[in-house]
């Protein structure tokens, strides 16, 4: 194999943005077919975007022997369902995020994913910039002093409440959508696995969250608070900070570091310091990390095993709030 021949599931709409344009620029990748509830809707989507095949159903493009790999931006309760199907029928998968619905199915896929021996990496794209790696580096080297609290934000806008990402069918709400992106961050900055020891949450329909806020703690005592939103009545924020006993480390908008860029350390004598981190868009490097765990055997910064981690403290915020885990669709 020479380069990832990648087939999509679903005509989704980040799928441009986080496969389509990325491989126009790589030499591993390859978008060669598409598949789609709606056919007319693949045929369309293909033709826009240049194409060459369109399966009439998931099955048929999982069948294809001339497809390496598959990128699934499913609705989240599918997500575990096609991946499996996916991987027992020979393909790799890059699977958007959040991995499953819930810890248990993505144990499962982790099954799955050792028994076919190929390769699945959640589609965290900001873990896979520059920014984020410099921003670890700060951390680790101590210039922060010992660290004891860290706090994540993802604050979105969705205010059209029949879309899917509000349907507790279809394993919707705040905290599996913008949500897993702010524990990610937390978890990777902590360096180990928090406990939930508290949250609590906005509702937009029985069950589904349009607002989530939850705090933790790491084993060293540490403690972390994350707060995510698709409605809520704040201005749309992501960011990260990092509080040390010598200084404080901010990074906006790490989801898209490709345009903001910048690192803040703050250190305690009123000192501060700004870093550039220069660097192209998180999709692509994304789709470069994917493509060289095919090709190559190179590490994956999200593999099923941290994913299962992330998922266990998603179904611990909701247990906190109150609510019921999210289910994989029917």
């Amino acid at each position: 194999m020479t380069r990832v021949r990648i087939g999509l599931l679903g005509a989704a709409r980040i799928t441009p943005r986080a496969v389509l344009e990325p491989a126009k620029d790589l030499d591993d990748a390859e978008v060669v077919a598409v598949a789609a509830r709606d056919v007319d809707r693949a045929r369309a989507f293909a033709g826009e975007h240049g194409i060459p095949t369109v399966h009439e159903t998931y099955e048929a493009l999982l069948a294809d022997p001339g497809i390496d790999a598959v990128y699934n931006p499913l609705p989240n309760g599918l997500h575990g369902r096609w991946t499996i199907a996916a991987l027992d029928g020979g393909k790799h998968v890059l699977c958007e995020k959040p991995f499953a619905a819930n810890a248990e199915e993505a144990e499962q896929v982790g099954e799955a994913a050792a028994r076919s021996g190929k390769v699945v990496m959640e589609a965290m794209h900001d873990r896979y910039h520059p920014l984020e790696r410099r921003m670890l580096e700060i951390v680790e080297s101590g210039v922060l002093g010992a660290i004891h609290h860290i706090e994540t934000r993802m604050l979105a806008v969705l205010p059209q409440r029949g879309d899917i990402r509000y349907r507790l069918d279809l394993a919707g709400g705040a905290t599996m959508d913008v949500g897993c992106y702010s524990i990610h961050q937390l978890r990777s900055v902590g360096g180990t696995e928090p406990t939930v020891t508290g949250a609590r949450t906005k509702l937009i329909s029985p069950g589904v969250d349009r607002w989530m806020r939850a705090d933790l703690e790491f084993p060293d005592g540490c403690t972390g608070r994350i707060t995510c939103g698709l409605l809520a009545a704040q201005v749309p924020i992501a960011d990260i900070r990092v509080h040390g006993d010598a200084g404080v480390l901010k990074v906006l908008f790490p989801n898209r570091p490709n345009m903001f860029k910048r690192i803040v350390v703050r250190s305690r004598d009123g000192h501060t310091t700004r870093e550039r981190v220069a660097g192209a868009s998180t999709y692509r490097y994304q789709l470069e990390a994917f493509c060289g765990a095919v090709l190559r055997s190179e590490p994956v910064l999200t593999p099923p095993a941290d994913s299962i981690a992330n998922m266990r403290v998603i179904d611990a915020v909701y247990e906190a709030a109150g609510l019921e885990r999210r289910e994989p669709s029917a």
